[in-house]
């Protein structure tokens, strides 16, 4: 033994033990409070955040809806501008041949096959297509509409005339031919 520890025996102290373990008392307890409040706080930063996102994306929904009809109506509004300026120039040539005073009557047929022409050029660059079939064609219900049926020397429930011509428009009918049909024998 050494001189120390004699020392420390004789007058009743045990050596410190330096990796001893603090006592309880030297650590506070977790407070359940707080730890409560901490937790309270987060979620209510987490909700915060959230309700942000979804009102950010009600507004940008919202938005698009929005933009998407105002293009729809100016759709609509401006759908047949093409179509009436392809028709300008028919209606221009109307007037020039009402404003001769002293047309001849073959100046004036000219003047209404030129004017046919025009009005066929304008429907054609819009998609609008005659439904005119042809004596003998089999009769389509999509596309014709029968008048009357007649006996007649073809295959039954086919076409004998025209009274007035179809149009599509588009591959949709816009208005069915008007034809004869033949009977059934």
């Amino acid at each position: 033994m050494t001189t120390e520890q004699n020392t420390q025996e004789s007058q009743g102290t045990a050596p410190q033990d330096l990796t001893a373990q603090p006592q309880s008392a030297d650590i506070p307890a977790p407070d359940p409070a707080s730890d409560a409040q901490q937790k309270l706080n987060e979620l209510e930063a987490k909700h915060a955040e959230v309700a942000d996102a979804y009102l950010r994306a009600k507004a940008d929904a919202e938005n698009t809806r929005r933009r998407a009809e105002e293009e729809m109506s100016k759709a609509r509004k401006f759908a047949i501008e093409s179509f009436a300026d392809s028709l300008l120039p028919v209606k221009d040539s109307l007037e020039a041949a009402i404003a001769i005073q002293a047309a001849t009557p073959e100046q004036l047929l000219e003047g209404v096959h030129a004017t046919l022409r025009q009005l066929s050029a304008a429907l054609e660059r819009n998609k609008v297509v005659e439904i005119n079939p042809s004596a003998s064609t089999k009769f389509d219900p999509h596309q014709h509409q029968a008048i009357s049926v007649v006996p007649a020397d073809q295959e039954p429930n086919t076409v004998v005339t025209v009274l007035q011509k179809g149009y599509l428009i588009s591959d949709r009918v816009l208005r069915p031919a008007l034809v004869t049909v033949t009977a059934p024998k």
